[in-house]
């Protein structure tokens, strides 16, 4: 029987691997929400794609979830769209949250053409990124919205009901925003990692 050896003595000399915990991923497009930056194989946004993500209603927060992006975008003077939205920003309330306004564009369209824009917008490549709420939007407009994210190397965010999480989607990040009891967001396609098993409390944005 060997030797007792202690494992101190080991480290010292260098004769054991010490491994290290791999760090957190740092994405070229941070979420602004640790937590969710971490839980994401890109370390943040997926950059130049389109995230999908799914609401029980319109109006129950979701623009908190990009707030922390926009401002980052903005201040870094570039141009952030948004097509047709149900509700107008509070001009005030993203001042506070860091948005410049000055490069914050808002788009008119009918509901049948808010995809188109949403593509014309991101085809431009004048765009850093562009949100639009679509309620027309079969599997192949989202294709199409995905490849214009790519070609103009922008940020798409698309809102929708939560009703279209049982069908596919060419998406290369779909959240799930839930709003009660508290603001969480489920994972439920990420390209390049697996999804996550729990949701993602939204705690305090990091600015």
């Amino acid at each position: 029987m060997g030797a007792v050896v202690a494992l101190s003595t080991l480290l010292d000399a260098q004769q054991v691997w010490r491994g290290r915990a791999a760090p957190i991923p740092v994405g070229e497009q941070p979420t602004g929400w640790a937590e969710l930056d971490a839980a994401l194989p890109a370390g943040g946004w997926p950059a130049a794609s389109l995230s999908e993500i799914l609401l029980p209603a319109d109006g129950v927060g979701e623009l908190r979830l990009v707030l922390p992006t926009l401002a980052r975008l903005t201040q870094g003077a570039r141009t952030v769209v948004i097509v047709a939205p149900p509700y107008l920003p509070c001009v005030a309330g993203w001042q506070q949250q860091g948005v410049d306004m000055r490069r914050v564009d808002i788009v008119t369209a009918g509901d049948n053409d808010v995809a188109w824009a949403m593509e014309q917008c991101l085809r431009s490549g004048s765009c850093a990124a562009v949100l639009a709420w679509p309620r027309q939007a079969d599997d192949r407009t989202l294709r199409r919205l995905q490849v214009a994210a790519d070609h103009g190397q922008a940020l798409a965010f698309a809102f929708r009901d939560r009703k279209h999480l049982p069908h596919a989607s060419p998406a290369a990040l779909r959240l799930e925003l839930e709003a009660a009891p508290r603001a969480q967001v489920w994972v439920r396609k990420c390209r390049g990692g697996s999804v996550p098993a729990q949701p993602v409390p939204l705690g305090r944005a990091l600015h």
